[in-house]
């Protein structure tokens, strides 16, 4: 029996055949060869971890490869004589990030860690006064940002009950209502110093309305920031035109840059040159004309790169520019395009074996494709971990969220529609074989 399923102008069968029609359209296909897959059983793997930790690109080597070979041949030369000269290696990003966050090349910066950039740019950032102080967030963040959010409060000497600003959900729901984002902000008024949220929530997968957010806390008078670790090289961003304060996010999971790598930053470009900020430093900071006079006196860069604070870890940021190069090829738009079709197609496989085997999958991602991105997010009412665990011992790479959800986020770059089709066929042999 052939299902059919409509979702806009698209329409849907749940056979392979239909699923590798789609691939042969897909104009994006071929980049899944750029890519390095784990197996299973001997057998490539279907991968659906991309927003944990993303593939390795094949190019990735090649630009390792080119750093150590330079740091063999030139020794500290390198620094100035390498091919690809190390003392200025990260400002090639600039422009590259730029195009994926909706940023100035001025703006952007790559530089340590996500949650190091975002202790240091709150120390820009969140100035607690006696009447402004309180940091708004969403409830249950991700863990890292909400260790980071509870130590900055304690370390400027309030506690995090009295500081610190939850968002929550409405009872029985999944998602955060935008509606009631701005309205704890209006309510917290000139006692708000920051709104720091995830744009993508690691949880849910829902995309929240950064726009809109960032407006409202502009509104009452706070700075805002965006932990964009779920959102970089999987949504649109239009941060300058959104007129975020700042923002930061990790390499490792849509951008594939490799197993804890560098973070990327967006430092508005009305922050640049001013002399009444505070900023902890460095002297890769400094003016790079002027950088290795070793002046006692730090004369700040003119852009994002001010915030900049130790050299360039070159041989971490390799990866991360190979992969780059991938995007500036393909562009943002055409891999959107690609993900909200795939995603479509997951979507309505999960609903098809849902129907086929009478379960009981709650999809508690966003249905609407402007409140989502690559991830959905799957509560498995009454089947848990021992579903789990098939799937990954069949060549299913997910990954597991307590208590009972099941995180699919199908990369443009590396998965097929032939992927999603042969994951509902193993999906269904989970359930069924008890």
């Amino acid at each position: 029996m052939v299902f059919l399923h409509q979702i806009g102008i698209m329409r849907f069968e749940n056979t392979k055949e239909f699923a590798q029609q789609l691939d042969k359209e897909d104009k994006l296909a071929s980049y899944k060869n750029e890519f390095i897959f784990p197996e299973v059983n001997g057998k490539e793997v279907i991968y659906f971890t991309g927003n944990s930790l993303g593939l390795q690109p094949r190019s990735a080597k090649k630009y390792v490869d080119e750093v150590m070979d330079d740091w063999a041949n030139l020794a500290v030369e390198g620094h100035f004589y390498a091919e690809k000269p190390w003392w200025d290696y990260h400002e090639r990003f600039s422009a590259k990030l730029g195009k994926v966050v909706g940023g100035k090349p001025s703006e952007i910066t790559v530089m340590n860690t996500l949650t190091v950039n975002l202790h240091l740019l709150m120390a820009t950032f969140y100035k607690p006064s006696a009447k402004r102080f309180k940091i708004i967030c969403e409830e249950k963040a991700f863990p890292s940002d909400q260790y980071m959010i509870a130590s900055q409060v304690k370390f400027h000497g309030y506690t995090e009950e009295e500081a610190v600003v939850k968002i929550e959900k409405r009872e029985g729901e999944h998602f955060f209502r935008t509606e009631d984002i701005v309205t704890k902000i209006k309510e917290v008024g000139d006692e708000c110093a920051l709104v720091l949220i995830g744009g993508v929530n690691y949880y849910s997968g829902q995309v929240l309305d950064m726009k809109t957010i960032t407006a409202a806390g502009h509104s009452v008078g706070a700075k805002v920031g965006w932990d964009l670790a779920h959102a970089v090289g999987n949504i649109e961003l239009h941060l300058h035109d959104w007129e975020v304060d700042f923002a930061a996010w990790c390499s490792y999971k849509y951008m594939n840059s490799g197993p804890g790598n560098a973070s990327g930053c967006f430092i508005n470009e009305k922050y640049h040159g001013r002399k009444d900020l505070s900023r902890f430093e460095g002297w890769w900071g400094h003016n790079k004309e002027r950088r290795f006079l070793m002046e006692p006196e730090f004369q700040p860069e003119p852009d994002a790169n001010a915030w900049q604070i130790s050299n360039a870890p070159i041989l971490a940021m390799a990866p991360y520019l190979a992969s780059l190069e991938m995007f500036e090829e393909v562009g943002m738009p055409a891999l959107i395009e690609k993900r909200n079709k795939i995603v479509a197609y997951l979507e309505f496989i999960l609903h098809e074996i849902d129907k086929e085997v009478d379960a009981s999958f709650e999809i508690i991602t966003p249905n609407d494709q402007k409140e989502r991105g690559t991830q959905l997010s799957v509560f498995l009412h009454g089947e848990g971990k021992e579903l789990f665990n098939y799937l990954m011992e069949n060549g299913v790479i997910t990954d597991w969220r307590e208590p009972n959800v099941i995180r699919l986020a199908p990369a443009p770059f590396y998965c097929s529609f032939q992927d999603m089709y042969e994951f509902g066929q193993i999906l269904k042999a989970g359930i069924l074989k008890d």
